[in-house]
């Protein structure tokens, strides 16, 4: 067994020592929470964790019920404007919610995109990780720009991440697919 830098997750332990393991492919030592996550996607400051193999589902969940919750306080927002006769006389009684649906609407946005680019990388089968990072990621480097190791098409890519539970081995993912290429 030969262990290389690009393949070893170095965690502290309860007693302060270091354990070095070999790791999976896909995973990643997370520098915010000093854990290896299977399959990582990126440490988000919003939940305070590392999204990855176990809990990615949950997050993309986390973002359509958020999106859900702008949304529905927007049409809050939206309806409880009164109508006035003048501008000023509206923009005086309507001002507070008039700013409240603009906030909601720039969040509803950013929800929106978040959401939408991790469906586009989830109907890839890729990681923001390996999206952002895939030419210092060694099972990655060789591979071109529209190269993807793991994508088995995006509706087969759609209904293992939604549908299909439990722990893959990536590296027979990995090497199938070279092996079929010859």
């Amino acid at each position: 067994l030969i262990i290389t830098k690009t393949n070893v997750c170095r965690c502290k332990s309860v007693i302060n020592s270091l354990i070095i393991t070999k790791q999976p492919m896909r995973s990643k030592h997370c520098q915010a929470c000093q854990h290896c996550v299977r399959r990582y996607d990126h440490h988000c400051p919003w939940i305070e964790n590392c999204v990855g193999e176990r809990n990615h589902r949950w997050f993309v969940l986390y973002l359509a019920v958020q999106l859900l919750v702008l949304l529905w306080g927007m049409h809050i927002a939206w309806t409880g404007w009164s109508h006035a006769h003048s501008w000023q006389l509206w923009l005086r009684t309507n001002g507070v919610l008039l700013a409240v649906a603009v906030l909601l609407a720039l969040l509803s946005l950013i929800v929106l995109l978040l959401l939408g680019s991790h469906f586009y990388l989830i109907s890839l089968n890729i990681t923001t990780w390996e999206f952002m990072s895939r030419h210092r990621i060694s099972y990655l480097k060789h591979c071109g720009a529209d190269e993807n190791p793991f994508d088995r098409g995006t509706l087969q890519n759609l209904w293992s991440f939604f549908c299909l539970w439990g722990t893959v081995v990536w590296e027979q993912v990995y090497f199938r697919e070279e092996s079929d290429q010859v």
